[in-house]
């Protein structure tokens, strides 16, 4: 066999590679579409503790989620699930949370729902053929505390834009499995409005969905914090726009985040709960997730409502 001898220039390039690879508190293991159907199966892709992780449910080979276990988390651990938009960066997500998660202790998960199987994740799904988004959540859920022993009693959900949508409307659907929830940035609202039919309100709950019950009792109830950038007010086509929804909402994400929260708190009162539903500004930011993070410090709003207090 031949040996191959490097030049110094190129072992000086090596060493300078393998240095910067190795760097940081978290790495991140990811394919993408290289991946085989072999590396799909759970024990070709073993879990990495302290490694961000491109995973595939072991009952679904066809639904992706990124997971994160820091090297602090421990037995029990807290569960922090945050969710994409419909550009679909959930490997961003776990990149930009990872560094919270590690400070936490806490295990994060970042779902990817597909254009194809969950056209309509922000409304939890369940049209036709594409997958109950909040049913492959449960699923993910699942198999992370499987593999990681992190506590899948409570969640911590935090969702951006249409995650932001998808957030809200998971825990008003399922407010027992939430322990707290940050919505980022939603393009609209589920009003606690029983005059209106779902999407717009909880009239006659959701349809093609019928196991799902929303009782406003127990979602407002739920300790929540509404993000969304101080310049982040364009009614431009990424907005839900109708002159219904404009009117009952407002006509951009400032105004609907706003009344949202108003809204909630005015039915939360109605009920005698003293749960307040609350709402801030991102400093420097419009409606752009890693701007948000970057500039407005999102993170820090996000773990710091979610796990300090």
């Amino acid at each position: 066999m031949r040996s191959i001898v490097l030049s110094p220039w190129w072992s000086i390039a090596l060493l300078i590679l393998l240095v910067v690879g190795g760097a940081g508190c978290s790495r991140i293991i990811d394919d993408g579409a290289s991946l085989s159907v072999e590396s799909r199966e759970p024990e070709q892709n073993p879990l990495r503790t302290g490694v961000i992780q491109l995973r595939y449910l072991q009952n679904d080979p066809n639904q992706p989620y990124y997971v994160y276990k820091p090297a602090s988390a421990k037995q029990d651990s807290p569960m922090f699930v945050t969710v994409h938009g419909t550009s679909r960066d959930a490997k961003l997500h776990a990149e930009k949370f990872a560094p919270f998660a590690d400070a936490y202790g806490v295990v994060l998960i970042a779902p990817l729902f597909s254009e194809e199987r969950a056209p309509n994740y922000q409304q939890l799904g369940g049209k036709g053929k594409q997958v109950r988004a909040d049913r492959q959540l449960d699923l993910i859920v699942e198999e992370t505390g499987r593999i990681t022993s992190a506590s899948t009693k409570q969640l911590y959900l935090f969702g951006y834009s249409g995650g932001g949508q998808f957030a809200h409307r998971y825990a008003m659907a399922h407010p027992e499995r939430i322990a707290r929830l940050v919505v980022g940035a939603a393009g609209w609202y589920t009003f606690p409005d029983r005059s209106l039919s779902y999407p717009q309100g909880i009239r006659e709950g959701i349809p093609d969905m019928p196991d799902l019950l929303l009782d406003p009792m127990k979602f407002l109830s739920i300790p929540t914090l509404v993000l969304v950038g101080e310049r982040d007010t364009n009614h431009g086509d990424a907005l839900e726009q109708s002159p219904d929804i404009d009117a009952q909402q407002g006509g951009n994400r400032v105004e609907r985040g706003q009344r949202w929260v108003e809204a909630m708190n005015e039915a939360a009162k109605s009920k005698a709960l003293t749960n307040v539903f609350l709402f801030k500004l991102i400093p420097n930011s419009a409606h752009n997730f890693a701007q948000c993070m970057d500039r407005g410090r999102m993170g820090t709003s996000v773990f710091e409502f979610l796990f300090k207090e």
